[in-house]
């Protein structure tokens, strides 16, 4: 039997079940085309959030984040440069807590920027404050044991 993962696309917010050894190859979402593992930062609204890092196999990185935080804005090209280092590790998206402030007091955010990775429906590890590429990437490493 082949192991595979449940996928959020960021896009449209379908579920796809993607075999693991398929996930260097490009998946695509079955229902809008969108890649699905594309080393790149997606933009999270409330109902893809909350899909994603409760349905998602694959580790899934969310920057809380907001328009008018300096540090936020310094750390998202770091932010994605781990995006493209981790590729097929884990995937990167962003939420703005200002848009949804919502989900910042559900969650507990005191303070932003911060990371939070999920899988598997579960919480792993937050990281909070601006840090370099190598660091995130650390991070995540770290707590998927990647």
């Amino acid at each position: 039997m082949t192991s595979a993962d449940n996928l959020t696309c960021l896009s449209c917010g379908q579920l796809n079940r993607v075999p693991v050894a398929k996930l260097g190859s490009g998946p695509k979402c079955a229902i809008c085309g969108h890649p699905l593992v594309s080393g790149g930062v997606s933009e999270l609204d409330v109902q893809v959030h909350n899909k994603a890092s409760l349905k998602d196999g694959l580790p899934i990185v969310i920057d809380y984040w907001a328009p008018w935080c300096g540090p936020c804005r310094t750390m998202a090209p770091e932010f994605a440069k781990a995006a493209v280092t981790l590729k097929t590790k884990a995937r990167f998206a962003k939420i703005d807590t200002q848009e949804h402030p919502e989900l910042s007091q559900k969650l507990g955010i005191r303070g932003i920027p911060l990371l939070i990775l999920y899988s598997n429906g579960r919480e792993l590890a937050r990281l909070s404050g601006a840090r370099p590429a190598q660091d995130i990437a650390a991070f995540v490493r770290q707590n998927i044991k990647a």
